[in-house]
């Protein structure tokens, strides 16, 4: 069907549409030369999942340039130290280039753990030190050897693949510190109450972008739960040494940490389950998701039916009001995960707003058939899109405003739409309860303002 799309003729098979019964989106391709994919590099991909680790140096070993694109690239937060807030890089220049930048790479590492005494050290490989055949390996067990304390080399040279790429080489630096420490309940950093509760967890893919992290801890804790260790938000590298010491794997992002929680079942034996706290209706899912993996305690799941409720009671109010200006609104969602996209249809639906067209730079087969059939008929659904498709796709469906991240921005606002952030640059929650009300706030506040009807330029034939 995606034909009547207009797409390039190299990206069939990757658009289709909710209610055809064959749909089945090719994915997992490279993005097609020229089409100005939405998706990043596979450096970038490694370093949003393991930049949020705040007491870490993060070392870019490549050109300056690579390491000024994604400074701050998530915006994470942290209760403590403010290392993963600075942007470091070995800066390679020519000479490097032809005689190698291992002496370079030992020298910038030996004087930012000198400096800044970090728990760890992660060191990115770029597309050039892939190029030239530095080791970075070896020099990082070297330092690691010399200091004391994990140096870890990060195989993310850009050109190896896709952002999705990005977030295996990350999951494989993180899993070699799993295991090498065990966790001290006296430096747990939660509710003291719980500190030493049999029942512990990890998050794998919660990202502290606005304090979420510490939102979704409060829910478990209030469950009776401990979390061990959250990846990477607001995270520690003592944690995750300890992390293999938990009973269970809750992954929120599964196109960044599904690797990692496999490989920690099968290393560790930990079982793993999917959730989402995007939506009232995923965050009630997610505590009772972790309730029902310890079937022997059942007053976890009453804790667990008690929070959903009392929750309710406070935003459900809110949200009904915002539904009522809402309602027959019709969006866009295109954003990095196709398990987050799907979190994104149901929480508009709550809010009276219809998905029209809903896509992610990741997703897999099932995360598209699952959407296919999440979704009503008609709406479309892509895979790894571009700014043509998308602004071609916004005019056809008439959609009023869009989901997206910040390299989206832009083409809501020349079309004329409403926009609303969910990405990792944002500074508002927007996970769990609360976030659910503050999501549906900026969805009305962008969606109904009056600036769109003043900005005349969606243009001729737009749906509309």
């Amino acid at each position: 069907m995606d034909g009547s799309f207009a797409v390039l003729q190299g990206r069939r098979g990757q658009v289709g549409a909710a209610g055809d019964a064959a749909l089945e989106l090719a994915c997992g391709r490279l993005s097609l030369p020229g089409s100005v994919s939405q998706r990043a590099c596979v450096f970038c991909g490694s370093r949003v999942v393991l930049y949020p680790i705040a007491d870490a140096v993060h070392l870019v070993h490549g050109p300056v340039g690579c390491a000024a694109f994604t400074w701050d690239i998530r915006g994470s937060v942290s209760t403590g130290p403010q290392l993963h807030r600075l942007s470091f890089s070995t800066d390679l220049r020519e000479t490097d280039v032809v005689f190698g930048g291992e002496k370079r790479l030992y020298a910038a590492l030996c004087a930012l753990i000198e400096e800044h005494n970090p728990r760890a050290a992660f060191v990115y490989s770029t597309c050039i030190v892939g190029i030239i055949g530095d080791d970075v390996a070896a020099v990082c067990r070297k330092v690691s050897a010399e200091r004391g304390i994990p140096v870890l080399p990060v195989q993310s040279e850009g050109f190896k693949g896709s952002k999705k790429d990005g977030y295996r080489a990350a999951c494989d630096a993180i899993a070699s510190l799993i295991g090498t420490a065990e966790p001290d309940p006296s430096a747990y950093r939660g509710e003291t109450a719980v500190a030493k509760s049999p029942f512990a967890i990890n998050i794998l893919g919660e990202f502290n972008l606005a304090g979420e992290a510490w939102m979704i801890r409060r829910y478990y804790e209030r469950m009776g739960i401990r979390v061990l260790s959250i990846m990477t938000g607001d995270g520690r590298i003592d944690e995750i040494r300890g992390s293999h010491r938990a009973c269970l794997n809750v992954v929120q992002c599964s196109g960044s940490m599904i690797y990692l929680a496999k490989e920690m079942k099968e290393r560790w034996g930990i079982p793993f389950v999917q959730v989402s706290y995007f939506g009232v209706d995923d965050t009630a899912e997610a505590l009772y998701s972790v309730a029902s993996a310890f079937p022997e305690v059942p007053i976890l799941a009453e804790r667990a039916a008690v929070i959903v409720a009392e929750e309710l009671d406070k935003v459900l109010p809110d949200l009904r009001s915002f539904r009522a200006e809402l309602e027959g609104m019709r969006a866009a969602v295109y954003v990095g995960g196709a398990f987050k996209a799907r979190s994104l249809v149901k929480a508009l639906r709550l809010i009276g707003v219809k998905t029209v067209i809903v896509g992610s730079q990741t997703g897999s087969k099932d995360d598209y058939r699952d959407l296919g059939e999440l979704c009503d008929p008609g709406t479309i659904i892509v895979d790894d899109s571009n700014p043509a498709e998308l602004s071609r796709f916004i005019r056809l469906m008439g959609a009023d405003v869009f989901i997206g991240g910040v390299k989206e921005r832009p083409i809501a606002y020349k079309l004329g739409i409403g926009f609303c952030d969910h990405n990792h640059e944002r500074k508002i929650p927007l996970a769990g309860f609360e976030g659910m009300v503050n999501f549906a706030r900026e969805v009305h506040a962008s969606a109904t303002s009056p600036v769109w009807e003043l900005a005349r330029s969606k243009g001729p034939g737009y749906g509309r």
